[in-house]
């Protein structure tokens, strides 16, 4: 667990000096501002290997933006993970995106589905992070000037060099560590960067994906818990 938190710091410090061009106007880093939580999150629930990894692509606006943790609706990080830490600001805030923490009352849609369906199945936190862990692959958030959300494949190639080289290298350190059985992407892009990671460091765990819980995905408003719990059942996870 320490040798991860130490992993997660150099990947902070790898992404803390980077610049980006248009289209982007700002960029969040949670795992400073909101380096409280997230460190608790690694602290209670990154301990020993791990039989199932889950990725997911960066943080989300009203979800690890807010609460320092990957998918982090506020209520399932407070609630269901007893986590509930100080979160400063970040520089540059965005007027239409600011950061309150875990006074924050928006939903974070993709986190409530994640994470409602973990605590179906498994109960509580500690039940669920014995074998399973979920991390996000770059922990930057990037906003055009209207405040809209950028995700890293709408990004210029050339600025994504330097993110994918640290996020790839630090991906492959939380592998090895955790050794886990399984890979999972929650989406094709986690899917890919698992694919990449695994076979940059030589790991033998099956990779595989679920449906990404996104709102603005069609077939994720269709019952996503349902598809996604299958998807898990079809590759052996579950």
């Amino acid at each position: 667990m320490k040798k991860l938190i130490a992993s997660t710091r150099r990947l902070a410090e790898s992404l803390a000096h980077l610049e980006f061009t248009a289209p982007v106007a700002c960029v969040y880093r949670p795992l400073d501002y909101a380096w409280k939580p997230h460190q608790r999150y690694l602290e209670r629930f990154a301990k020993g290997k791990k039989r199932v990894v889950f990725l997911g692509m960066n943080p989300g606006p009203f979800g690890m933006v807010q609460t320092g943790v990957p998918f982090g609706e506020v209520a399932a990080v407070r609630d269901w993970m007893g986590i509930d830490e100080a979160v400063g600001k970040p520089a540059g805030e965005h007027a239409k995106r600011p950061v309150e923490g875990f006074a924050c009352q928006r939903s974070e849609v993709s986190g409530r589905r994640l994470w409602g369906l973990f605590a179906e199945r498994f109960g509580t936190a500690d039940a669920f992070f014995a074998s399973h862990f979920v991390l996000n692959y770059c922990p930057l958030v990037w906003m055009s000037a209207s405040g809209a959300n950028l995700t890293p494949d709408k990004l210029p190639a050339a600025d994504m060099v330097p993110v994918e080289h640290a996020c790839l290298r630090h991906l492959g350190e939380v592998i090895t560590l955790l050794a886990p059985e399984f890979l999972i992407g929650i989406g094709g892009f986690a899917e890919e960067r698992l694919r990449r990671a695994a076979e940059a460091c030589g790991s033998t765990a099956h990779v595989g994906r679920i449906l990404h819980p996104s709102p603005a995905s069609p077939a994720a408003n269709r019952g996503w818990a349902e598809v996604a719990s299958r998807q898990l059942a079809e590759h052996g996870v579950w």
